[in-house]
C-alpha cells in the first residue's frame, strides 16, 4: 500500500521559515522524482518545486530564492525548506512521488 505522509506545516509570521517533510512508503522511492504542490482556498493546485532522481531541482518563479527542495533516499523523504514566507504562501501543501499523490497535505498559514 502506497502512503505519502506530509508534515511540518503550521502558523508562521511573515518572513518566517518552515521545513516540510514527505515520507513515502510502499514504493521504490529511489526511482521516482518528488514534487511539492500547493492549493490555496479558491485557487487551483500549483506546482511549487520538483527534485529528480539525479538531484536536479526546478522551482516555480514565485518561490525561487526562498524555497529549497531536497530528498533523502535513505529515509524515503522529500523536504521543502521554506524561508522568507509571505501571506500569499498560505495554502495546503501536498507532495507527489512519481505518479503517486495520496497524502492529506499539510497546512501552511503565514499571518501576523
Amino acid at each position: 500500500q502506497v502512503q505519502l505522509v506530509e508534515s511540518g506545516g503550521g502558523l508562521v509570521q511573515p518572513g518566517g521559515s518552515l521545513r516540510l517533510s514527505c515520507v513515502a512508503s510502499g514504493i521504490n522511492f529511489n526511482q521516482y522524482h518528488g514534487a511539492w504542490f500547493r492549493q490555496a482556498p479558491g485557487k487551483q493546485r500549483e506546482v511549487v518545486a520538483s527534485v529528480f532522481t539525479g538531484g536536479r531541482t526546478t522551482y516555480a518563479d514565485f518561490v525561487k530564492g526562498r524555497f529549497t527542495i531536497s530528498r533523502d533516499n535513505a529515509k524515503n523523504t522529500v523536504y521543502l525548506r521554506m524561508t522568507s514566507l509571505k501571506p500569499e504562501d498560505t495554502a495546503v501543501y501536498y507532495c507527489n512521488v512519481g505518479p503517486y499523490s495520496v497524502g492529506q497535505g499539510t497546512q501552511v498559514t503565514v499571518s501576523s
